[in-house]
């Protein structure tokens, strides 16, 4: 009898954690051939992305290898973007790979699978808002990220030189008042400090203006008022300019042109207003929602096929009567865990168990000025608030939990003595 291959598609927070557990639990003792396929060759927590945007996170530090990484916890990486999927054959159909320059690096193939997980996450959804493509920089990927974080450099530069700036004041757009936006927005202004500090540029943060704009009636939509209203006062205190019920019609070159017909000069822009499921999802031949997200069960299989699950933000999976379950990097990580169980449970011949998400609460990163949410929530609490010190240090646990679940407890404890070396070694932020 052949070893049954179980195929993870996306190594982010939810995928590399699955093909971590699977490799430990299968993978090392031969009992399933386990492959994890990334069009990437490295993870970075997807949490982290807007500090990678502003330079405050070295990526060479925290990013994660998949060959060294996949060579230490016994699973196969495989480096492929999916283009197509032949449920019959169990076949999936990868795209050809070309290196910067084109050059064709890896053809078109074909991979089996016995059991197929996709775990391919989000990006942002510009609803067809005309002009956002071309106009607006994107965070959901770590190129996107350095991308923005390079031109941002640029743009501080360019305001040394009076003759070369585009308005009175250099000014940065974002769009999308949810925890990508609200952070982002305070990382900029800590990295526009550090940027003056280490002789960078000289222009003062009190020569910046960052707009904020959310559609909706407040920050934070998702979270509890309290929330919202806190982080929108230290938002305002730091200068940062929020504008609520706020859409933006249309993206054009240096402007946003608000719903409203008010247009807001600026230098960068940043579209971080809604999330959906890469459109290809809904071209597999399964079913999926508006959001191109994979309709599954409660066992996170497929509504259409049992032999193919989806976890994280690209699966749609049913929370009571007419709910989800929200697209968040804690929903992705339990149902990492539900999976590897229920995974093994399919190789046992065993029933499946029933995911059942926990909303540990919420907590928002406002660089190093504060840190603002709640714990311990549930349908009866709202749990407990939290600001300041503590909500800084629980905040940044979460990236440790997220170690620990990749690495293990030895490497994430070594990983955060490297961390705490480097605050004295290295620059504080990236400087290139």
């Amino acid at each position: 009898m052949s070893t049954p291959r179980i195929v993870v598609v996306g190594g982010g927070a939810g995928g590399l954690a699955l093909a971590t557990r699977l490799g430990h639990k299968l993978g090392k003792r031969k009992h399933a051939d386990i492959v994890l396929l990334d069009s990437h060759a490295t993870h970075v927590w997807k949490p982290l992305l807007h500090e990678l945007a502003t330079g405050v996170l070295n990526s060479s530090m925290d990013e994660v290898d998949f060959h060294g990484h996949s060579f230490t916890h016994h699973y196969r990486y495989q480096r492929g973007s999916l283009c197509g999927l032949d449920r019959e054959k169990k076949v999936l159909r990868l795209a050809p790979i070309s290196d910067d320059n084109g050059r064709e690096i890896l053809p078109a193939r074909e991979l089996g699978y016995d059991y197929l997980v996709l775990a391919l996450g989000s990006v942002s959804n510009d609803f067809g808002t005309p002009g956002v493509a071309e106009h607006c920089h994107f965070i959901d990927s770590p190129e996107q990220a350095k991308t923005f974080q390079h031109e941002m450099i640029n743009t501080f530069l360019r305001y040394t030189d009076p003759s070369q700036r585009q308005l009175p004041q250099l000014s940065i757009g974002i769009v999308g008042g949810g925890a990508t936006g609200v952070e982002l927005a305070a990382e900029l202004l800590d990295a526009s400090r550090m940027l003056r500090a280490y002789g960078v540029t000289t222009t003062d943060v009190k020569k910046i203006d960052v707009h904020l704009l959310e559609a909706a009636p407040r920050l934070l939509p998702g979270l509890s008022e309290r929330i919202s209203e806190t982080v929108r006062a230290q938002l305002e205190h730091l200068g940062i300019t929020v504008h609520v019920n706020t859409a933006v019609k249309e993206a054009q070159p240096h402007r946003l042109v608000t719903s409203n017909g008010d247009v807001i000069s600026t230098d960068l822009n940043v579209w971080a207003a809604g999330i959906k499921a890469v459109d290809f999802l809904s071209e597999l031949g399964l079913s999926t929602n508006r959001r191109n997200q994979i309709h599954v069960n409660t066992t996170l299989q497929s509504v259409d096929d049992p032999h193919i699950f989806a976890l994280g933000d690209c699966a749609s999976c049913p929370r009571g009567e007419d709910g989800t379950i929200p697209p968040r990097a804690q929903a992705a990580h339990q149902q990492a865990t539900l999976l590897a169980k229920n995974l093994i449970r399919t190789l046992a011949d065993k029933p499946l168990a029933e995911f059942n998400y926990r909303d540990y609460g919420s907590l928002v990163s406002l660089a190093r000025y504060d840190a603002v949410g709640n714990l311990m929530r549930s349908s009866a609490s709202k749990g407990m608030f939290l600001e300041g010190w503590l909500a800084r240090k629980c905040y940044a646990s979460l990236y440790r939990m997220h170690q620990l679940s990749i690495h293990g407890v030895t490497r994430t404890a070594l990983g955060w003595l490297v961390d705490k070396l480097n605050r004295y070694l290295k620059p504080r932020m990236k400087l290139h």
